[in-house]
């Protein structure tokens, strides 16, 4: 058996989606976590649970709701998990009703009744299943309680399909009739329901029909009605007709069925929300706050794990993995590449684990705890004055992670190209594989200022991003958006749900360090190894070397003219994280040195940070650019972002050094 599982933005579908098939998929207390279905065995053996985008209604706006309905058309579902959160049943229900009306078995879970009673929220879960004709379980998705119950009702018995019928009043049902007349006798869907959706304009549901009929007379029936409806009740649209009777059912619902008792007192919320969502101390708390992440990942914590880290991999565990091979005779060829391209190249990547571990911590605490949402309603502010909304920052603070989630994460914006836009300046974002070049550079030059410096560099990410979306705007015209976000209460996270969200954000990097990044450092190691004078060549006689001297001038006005360099920053469009495990294969290092050492000696501060601003701006990983192009549909942006790219990270890394050496800070 296949259930689907429905619910608003941030009613703890993706939770309760856990518990139900003891799996884990990323969660965050804010919207947008789910842009793709997620697909799950249920605990009890029983069938698969599929988890579907969060939507308010089933007539889609973005493009990840349209996935939600598009499952509704077109899947196989024996029923449907409707979560709604029992402080929010006003707006909640809405979606609840179009699901009744659709005519599937169903049965609601009754989510946050904790929140919900800490408001002076007091439902009836029974008064409410005999309203609606459904069974309804109150559960607690973050907890777990109630959910086992909710699984064992999880069967024929206790799934029912609701009789209720909305009277949308006599135009509207005489439209509906007339609807259903011309409808293909063929459908297997309900057939109220699908002139429900026509009338209200939903394209999911009209592409569908459209395969089997003409709209021409139904257009004509739902344009006449609707200016009947707007001179009679003065009403904007049909739509908002539809969605007033509906919110009338649902209040007579509530007032059967739900107690509420006033509470003048401001909650722990509403104080909080005053001082963090404020235009000026709002900024300045994020800013403060990462501020202190940055510290915790790269000094206080960090930074000693790393090292202790890096003492294993190249002091006892390349010794004795060195001793091993020349126990074992293996040729010098092989014992050179498993010592200073394997050992060398992959150990100098993984020393930062910790680092990208404990960042990846502190970024799920705030992710969880609910102060997500509110950094997208204060950079809502600022975003609304270059052409977008406080939404497409939601996509941005996901980049942090991974630039390919945080494109992922455009689905949910609904005007296409504020998407684009969004979609466009995502790779800006500092990701987690730029940390490495961040933790190697700033341990060297930036021992004092390590997290102001780290700090810098996602701020100008995000500076950066605001005024190319100005000026983007000019050339890709947007529409005017609204902005509407969850703000959910805030909460103590838990400690198993942070430890799996660091561990789904931080795998990916471990697993990157044994696939990806060994075969790339494989490579650079062989054309660092080869040269045109035979093989185990001096480093500056190699075929890396003679590639990259063609380009290295180029970069001599940003600082780093080195081949060297040149060649790592080649090797870092396949994965930023190949950039330090190519340095550690191309910078030879003698015994008893190391790259940092080596590296003091190579670039000054000014030319690192001008080097580390590079890294942030400069074209896209290779997995990025292949997902822009799969979101777009177009090579042309695809393109265009590998572009606009170099040309800003080479202007912004010039004006950096070159303003640097005009100021003497170079010298």
């Amino acid at each position: 058996m296949e259930f689907a599982l429905f619910g608003n933005p941030n009613t703890g579908k993706t939770s309760l989606f856990n518990i139900l098939t003891d799996s884990y998929a990323y969660v965050g207390n804010w919207s947008g976590v789910t842009v793709e279905k997620k697909v799950g065995d249920l605990s009890n053996e029983k069938g698969q649970l599929i988890d579907l985008p969060g939507i308010y209604t089933i007539n889609p706006l973005s493009k990840d709701e349209a996935v939600a309905t598009e499952y509704l058309m077109n899947g196989t579902f024996h029923g449907i998990i409707n979560i709604v959160d029992a402080s929010q049943l006003l707006r909640n229900m809405q979606l609840t009703i179009q699901l009744l009306e659709f005519g599937a078995p169903l049965i609601i879970g009754l989510n946050m009744t904790d929140v919900a009673k800490s408001k002076g929220i007091l439902v009836d879960p029974e008064k409410l299943s005999e309203k609606l004709g459904v069974t309804v379980v109150p559960i607690i998705a973050r907890s777990g309680h109630g959910c086992d119950k909710l699984l064992k009702h999880l069967d024929e018995q206790n799934l029912h399909r609701s009789s209720i019928k909305i009277d949308y009043g006599p135009e509207i049902e005489k439209l509906i009739d007339e609807i259903i007349k011309l409808l293909p006798s063929y459908s297997k869907i309900n057939r109220r329901w699908l002139a429900i959706q026509l009338i209200d304009g939903n394209f999911v549901v009209r592409n569908k029909l459209s395969e089997m009929m003409d709209f021409a007379l139904i257009d004509y029936l739902i344009k006449d009605s609707e200016e009947k409806i707007k001179r009679q009740y003065g009403v904007k649209s049909i739509s908002q007709w539809l969605f007033k009777k509906r919110q009338d059912f649902i209040q007579s619902v509530l007032d059967y069925c739900v107690t509420e008792q006033k509470n003048k007192k401001n909650s722990f919320t509403e104080l909080i929300d005053a001082i963090v969502t404020h235009s000026v101390c709002g900024v300045i708390i994020f800013l403060e706050l990462m501020f202190l992440i940055f510290k915790l990942t790269f000094d206080w914590l960090g930074s000693p794990l790393s090292d202790f880290l890096d003492g294993i991999l190249s002091g006892p565990f390349s010794a004795a993995v060195e001793r091993a091979l020349e126990a074992l005779q293996v040729s010098p060829f092989i014992q050179s590449l498993i010592i200073e391209g394997i050992i060398g190249g992959v150990g100098g990547v993984l020393v930062f684990v910790p680092q990208i571990f404990i960042l990846f911590f502190f970024i799920s605490l705030l992710e969880d705890s609910g102060y997500m949402s509110r950094i997208a309603v204060i950079m809502d502010r600022i975003l609304e004055l270059v052409g977008l909304n406080g939404k497409a920052f939601i996509p941005l603070i996901i980049g942090f992670g991974c630039n390919v989630p945080g494109i992922m994460g455009a689905r949910t914006i609904e005007q296409p190209k504020e998407r684009l836009l969004t979609i466009l300046l995502t790779p800006l974002m500092s990701c987690s594989a730029r940390l490495t070049v961040y933790s190697l550079f700033v341990s060297v030059f930036f021992e004092e200022h390590k997290a102001l410096i780290v700090l810098s560099l996602y701020v100008l990410g995000i500076v950066v991003a605001i005024i190319l979306a100005k000026l983007f705007s000019f050339f890709i015209r947007t529409e005017e958006s609204i902005f509407v976000i969850e703000l959910p209460p805030y909460r103590v996270p838990q400690v198993r749900t942070l430890l799996r969200s660091t561990w789904d954000k931080g795998k990916g990097f471990v697993k990157k360090a044994g696939t990806f990044i060994l075969g790339g450092t494989v490579i650079i190691w062989l054309l660092t190894y080869v040269g045109p004078d035979g093989t185990n060549v001096q480093p500056d006689e190699s075929f890396l070397a003679l590639i990259s001297q063609w380009i290295a001038p180029i970069f001599a006005p940003l600082g780093f003219g080195t081949w060297q360099a040149a060649a790592s920053l080649f090797t870092g469009f396949l994965a930023k994280e190949i950039v330090v495990s190519s340095m550690n294969v191309i910078y030879f290092v003698p015994d008893g040195a190391s790259l940092q050492h080596l590296l003091s000696g190579v670039f000054t501060p000014l030319s690192a940070y001008s080097f580390m601003v590079f890294i942030l701006l400069y074209v896209p990983c290779l997995a990025t650019v292949a997902t822009i192009k799969k979101e777009t549909g177009s090579r042309k942006w695809m393109y265009f972002s590998i572009v606009y790219g170099l040309i800003v990270a080479y202007t912004i890394s010039f004006i950096i050094y070159q303003g640097g050496l005009l100021l003497g800070i170079g010298q």
